[in-house]
């Protein structure tokens, strides 16, 4: 790793958080920062507009009806009573204003931030003098809430005393970058002084459960420069994989019954750990931690032991929707190629997880692949999590329904919501990205960027109607004209590839078909890493347009998935389809797409806020698996399943001929 700051490429752009201090080694790539992008397009504008005006708010107005802010009016001596709820809850408030303060970044609003302000002071009320922050103990140390462990730090992989304290800094950071102010910053730096003098080779030896806390000391170590919360990041790390058991669940928990150490990525050190198993929250957020440390520190086997781990879950454990954690009752990896569909958990936090976890393994590495699987997770996986009010969600993502799931308003255990709304608010960082060698078109986004440098700005755009359709405009125009290049995804699937490996493959082997024109002239297309190179001297009104054929696609799963022999997916550019019942006269586990059955797609404005859906002649089976009676067969988006209620879903369809 260079031991130069990277913020920028040769062209003396600068894409770094503009508080951020400059740091000894960091990631050669950069994404732009999400406030410099403009989304524009049809798609994405509107669903980021009711994170913004409706799920926002929500999540500000639950956590009060829920008592998760009267536990910090409680512990701050600022009202009478008793903890309310998990003992994890704090991280819900935390996360809201996360998500609140990347809005206010954007989008100034003095009445959130007023809301935001309050609730920092109630924070800070609720912080003991030595810097701890944990109202499941605070408010009544004698009698602490379930899991939370007699005394301080006393059951840590259980307690989620450490959770909590990561999601605070990533708050404060984000409050940080949003205000200017170091209000809630300072919270987060008093804790953080008390976790080092408890923490350490030479003092308590332990680690979380509930992996983030490497997270958020990484965020603290960007903004302050004190690498010692960084070393601490890494001692949480190297601690697992010598823990002999003795942490107590609450006795309701079916927890108890797992095997712990595998739970919590504990069975072995990380650096050892080649296959992904356990609660797949936790173990995205480590992956994701292993990188930033091991960039950040210069320690990059965290990182090669990181990448390895990508590559078992691509090749055996991920869902075709992105999803990941198959074992619904410990929200955890199943073995390999164990995907079932009705009963997959496949967590909304597990995908912002995976999101996250790809997009540092893109930074680091600059290969396409690791979008294609965050755009796959992004449009599927993830964005199925939220209803298209923006007021309902789903915590687990099957991909078959029996039809008993509904969207829900809220759950006591309620990490996904705000999970969701923090991931959308900073959504357009994932868009461009720069490095030492140019401009990184990731996400094909009706979009604006402004990149500013001392001797040229550049105004990056985008117009697409994706990913209803595959056509893209960029239009460069530099201040003054200026050689550079510029890195342009070309996705797996527009190459007929599904996702990296062979653990899904189209049922036609056929190539895609993609061309792109740079001011009008076809250019051959030469593919480094799944990006095409264009490098000139750009001058303004310069354009690439691509086109990317997006034709209906099946899809046939590794044979080693047993639930999917013999059944067949639909694809069209990056989204998954699914039927639901509610279109396919209330069945959707029986339907049969022969192969032979021509499929067409169009556009219906009229239900569920506009999409594009399928249709092709089918069958609806028997009992016995057998043909039965012939009919049409109607696919949406799997991410708009149940916002119309309870019924049937599959996304594996029977292959009839």
């Amino acid at each position: 790793m260079k031991k130069t700051f990277l913020f920028f490429f040769f062209l003396c752009l600068t894409f770094s958080y503009s508080e951020e201090i400059k740091l000894k080694n960091e990631y050669p790539i950069r994404p732009v920062n999400f406030w410099e992008v403009k989304v524009e397009d049809k798609f994405w504008k509107p669903r980021l507009e009711v994170n913004r005006n409706i799920t926002i708010p929500y999540l500000l107005k639950m956590n009060e009806e829920t008592g998760r802010v009267d536990n910090f009016r409680i512990a701050g001596g600022l009202k009478k009573g008793r903890h309310i709820g998990k003992r994890f809850n704090d991280s819900d408030v935390f996360k809201a204003i996360e998500a609140a303060c990347y809005s206010l970044k954007s989008f100034p609003d003095p009445v959130l931030k007023k809301q935001v302000d309050e609730l920092i002071f109630i924070i800070g009320k609720a912080q003991e003098p030595d810097g701890y922050i944990f109202t499941a103990r605070t408010i009544d140390p004698n009698n602490p809430a379930p899991g939370s462990g007699k005394e301080r730090w006393s059951n840590l992989l259980v307690s989620h005393e450490l959770y909590n304290m990561g999601h605070l800094y990533e708050a404060a950071v984000a409050h940080f970058w949003a205000t200017g102010e170091k209000s809630l910053l300072n919270i987060a730096i008093k804790n953080a002084e008390l976790l080092l003098k408890t923490f350490g080779p030479d003092k308590k030896r332990a680690f979380p459960g509930h992996q983030e806390i490497e997270i958020g000391l990484a965020k603290l170590y960007r903004v302050t420069a004190n690498k010692n919360y960084l070393k601490l990041a890494k001692f949480f790390l190297d601690e697992r994989g010598h823990y002999q058991g003795g942490e107590v669940y609450p006795e309701d928990s079916p927890f108890r019954i797992y095997n712990l150490r595998e739970y919590c990525q504990n069975h072995k050190p990380v650096l050892e750990q080649e296959e992904a198993v356990g609660h797949a929250v936790r173990a995205t957020y480590m992956y994701s931690g292993m990188l930033d440390v091991g960039v950040l520190g210069g320690w990059m086997e965290y990182a090669e032991a990181s990448k390895r781990l990508w590559k078992n879950v691509v090749e055996k454990k991920i869902y075709l929707t992105g999803g990941i954690g198959s074992k619904g009752e410990y929200e955890a990896f199943g073995e390999n190629y164990e995907l079932p569909n009705e009963d997959a958990y496949a967590e909304t936090c597990a995908s912002v997880g995976n999101i996250l976890w790809n997009q540092r393994l893109f930074q680091l590495e600059g290969d396409g692949k690791y979008i294609d699987v965050l755009e796959r997770i992004l449009y599927n996986g993830f964005l199925s999590g939220v209803s298209l009010s923006g007021d309902k969600f789903f915590y687990q993502n099957p991909l078959a329904s029996k039809g008993e799931l509904e969207r829900s308003s809220w759950f006591e255990v309620a990490c996904c919501p705000s999970n969701l709304a923090r991931l959308l608010a900073s959504f357009p960082q994932f868009i461009y990205a720069t490095s030492e060698d140019g401009i990184f078109v990731n996400l094909f986004v009706g979009s604006r960027a402004n990149l500013k440098s001392k001797d040229c700005n550049i105004e990056l755009s985008q117009k697409t109607n994706y990913p209803w359709e595959g056509s893209v405009k960029i239009r460069i125009n530099p201040s003054s004209e200026k050689e550079f290049k510029i890195f342009i995804r070309i996705p797996g699937w527009a190459l007929g590839k599904t996702i990296p490996s062979n653990l899904y493959s189209y049922l036609d082997k056929k190539d895609g078909n993609v061309s792109v024109k740079l001011n009008g002239k076809i250019i051959p297309l030469k593919l480094e890493k799944g990006y095409l190179k264009i490098k000139r001297k750009w001058k303004k009104g310069d354009s690439i347009e691509i086109k990317f054929h997006m034709p209906i696609r099946r899809v046939l799963a590794h044979e080693n998935i047993l639930e999917n022999r013999g059944k067949v997916a639909i694809e069209r550019g990056p989204l998954v389809f699914c039927a639901e019942g509610i279109d396919n006269g209330r069945n959707a586990l029986k339907l049969a797409i022969p192969d032979s059955s021509q499929l067409i797609s169009h556009f219906r404005k009229e239900i569920l806020k506009g999409v594009l859906v399928i249709e092709g002649n089918g069958f609806l089976l028997d009992e016995r698996g057998e043909k039965n009676i012939e009919q049409r067969i109607f696919l949406v988006p799997y991410f708009s399943w149940a916002n119309r209620g309870k019924g049937e879903m599959a996304v594996w369809l029977f292959r009839k001929n």
